[in-house]
């Protein structure tokens, strides 16, 4: 998915309704983030959205463009309606949305990387994983970050926070050990080159030894 799928998919929305502004929500707000984004923190093909100004609207949109739908139909993907607090998330999320016009007169607001990511640990299921890692590895997510939207988070129960905790947790070992391994691959690269330049380096010297040796012979 690409932010011109949004812009095709809310600007639809905006001649049903009317309304002008939407605010994407789980793993596609991943595309309101300004630099390259993987390929799996975009592959969802449901629109998790609702109508910023009112968002009881959206649902008013799922007949037409929600999954099913002869939008779904054309394109292969569909707008999923939600409710503006569907998803746990840490404190002042909202004033943390990042704004991207679409097309004058139309918006999509997009929820911060980080706090999407916590909603994910809320939630685990393996495709929430797999999408937080790609995250992390790609340097859109942030461990220090997740740290303070951890503590900023009132979670459902205390069973929901000990999943989310210790998913990060574990996440967090996984990342670091992944750059070990990888630092360990690059000074391992880098001693095995230069140790092909010295050769190199030496193997002129070593044949006009030689050669200089065979005619003193």
């Amino acid at each position: 998915m690409k932010r011109e799928d949004l812009r095709r998919l809310f600007a639809r929305a905006k001649a049903l309704s009317g309304e002008t502004d939407y605010v994407v929500l789980g793993s596609l707000a991943a595309l309101g983030y300004t630099g390259q984004v993987p390929a799996r923190m975009a592959m969802s093909i449901d629109v998790d959205a609702y109508s910023k100004a009112d968002p009881g609207r959206i649902f008013e949109l799922a007949p037409a463009l929600g999954q099913g739908s002869p939008f779904e139909a054309e394109f292969g993907y569909y707008l999923d309606p939600i409710a503006a607090r569907v998803a746990t998330l840490p404190d002042d999320w909202e004033a943390r949305l990042v704004r991207i016009e679409l097309e004058p007169g139309l918006a999509a607001w997009f929820l911060e990387p980080n706090d999407a990511a916590v909603s994910k640990y809320a939630r685990m299921e393996p495709r929430d994983r797999e999408w937080i890692r790609a995250g992390l590895v790609a340097g859109i997510l942030s461990v220090p970050i997740l740290q303070v939207r951890f503590a900023q988070t009132a979670f459902l129960d205390t069973a929901e926070s000990n999943r989310a905790c210790t998913a990060f947790d574990e996440d967090r070992g996984w990342l670091a050990g992944r750059r070990r391994r990888r630092n360990k691959w690059l000074h391992s690269s880098a001693r095995s080159a230069r140790s092909r330049i010295e050769d190199e380096i030496m193997r002129p010297s070593a044949r006009a030894v030689f050669g200089l040796t065979t005619k003193l012979r």
